[in-house]
């Protein structure tokens, strides 16, 4: 359980997230995730990086329950540690594949949002709850994803997308049978890793300079809101609720 660092192939290193029963982290989870992706873009062997987790969904957010039972304390964490690890995977110094399953919500669009590279299993679906859930945060990221007016929509009715329906607006890259998932993210990353390696990691550098939106400081902006929310008591108010809708 927790994050974990493999090398299944020469030049590649896969990133894993395993806390169960659906990938919903701690705050001291975001930040061992962020670690990991640095320390394997920084190693100049490494030329592609896969992100994946186990289980039946890639990742459900933070640990609601962390937060519920710490207070302000766990949101500042989750906050940090959030931030943390969608910049680690923005700011990788070589290209990141994401692999996603199942449910992919909150915290895990802003991983997805982030990476260079999306491959997706036929039954994922994409979305930001947050609004269920007392929090705000990563519209950023799901605008990355889809058309302005579609992530408002998604956003303020807390709807989902299909994997399918992000590949038709040009977001995900394969959508595969969840059996094949894992092959074809690492053959997507054996081919980015067959390109020189200083290169790529030119390439990455150009490619974020060129970014429209700054998403570091953009996300940052909307973490403000979050905290907001929290100290107003709004957040509680919503965060009372999650869990009990069918009680």
């Amino acid at each position: 359980m927790g994050v974990s660092t493999s090398s299944p192939e020469k030049g590649i290193v896969l990133v894993g997230v395993d806390f169960p029963p659906v990938n919903a982290l701690p705050a001291d989870g975001w930040f061992a995730l962020a670690d990991a992706v640095r320390a394997a873009g920084r190693d100049p062997e490494v030329r592609c990086v896969v992100l994946a987790a186990e289980g039946r969904g890639f990742n459900a957010g933070v640990d609601i329950k962390e937060i519920q039972t710490r207070g302000s304390a766990a949101l500042v964490g989750a906050n940090r540690g959030c931030f943390e690890a969608f910049s680690a995977v923005y700011d990788c110094e070589v290209p990141v594949v994401a692999a996603v399953q199942g449910f992919c919500l909150g915290g895990g669009i802003g991983l997805v949002g982030n990476a260079d590279v999306i491959v997706a299993s036929e039954d994922a679906t994409f979305g930001l709850p947050e609004l269920d859930r007392g929090a705000l945060g990563a519209a950023t990221h799901l605008a990355r994803l889809v058309p302005q007016h579609l992530m408002r929509a998604l956003y303020f009715t807390s709807r989902t997308v299909t994997a399918a329906e992000l590949q038709r607006h040009g977001a995900v890259w394969k959508v595969v049978p969840r059996e094949e998932l894992a092959a074809v993210a690492l053959e997507s990353a054996r081919e980015i890793a067959a390109k020189d390696g200083e290169l790529l990691r030119l390439a990455k550098a150009a490619i974020n300079g060129i970014d429209p939106v700054d998403v570091r400081r953009s996300y940052r902006y909307e973490q403000g809101f979050t905290y907001e929310a929290s100290v107003s008591g709004v957040a509680d108010r919503v965060r009372d609720r999650f869990g009990r809708e069918a009680e």
